[in-house]
């Protein structure tokens, strides 16, 4: 069997925010704290993650980009020309 690389984490928190953390593990049947803030991490990091990398528009929005990204008479500005050549040069 090949043995799985783990990593640590190391955390200075209160005795308030422990006993909390403690309490909340035992509440929920975890047999230790790691268990507890591992399920915590696997629960909500992909969330927050998800929310960091998507855009929510309503219809009326996207109807306007479409709009806009179609409308052959609009020239980029500087700036935005700019931001294109940076994203282009870090890989995007």
């Amino acid at each position: 069997m090949t043995a799985t690389a783990r990593e640590r984490i190391e955390m200075r928190v209160s005795p308030e925010v422990k006993s909390l953390a403690e309490r909340a593990a035992a509440a929920m049947g975890c047999s230790s704290l790691t268990e507890f803030v591992t399920g915590l991490i696997r629960e909500h990091a992909p969330n927050i993650l998800a929310k960091q990398t998507t855009i929510e528009l309503t219809n009326a929005q996207f109807d306007n980009f479409l709009a806009v990204c179609n409308d052959q008479t609009l020239q980029p500005s500087k700036i935005l020309l700019k931001a294109a050549k940076r994203l282009d040069r870090e890989g995007y």
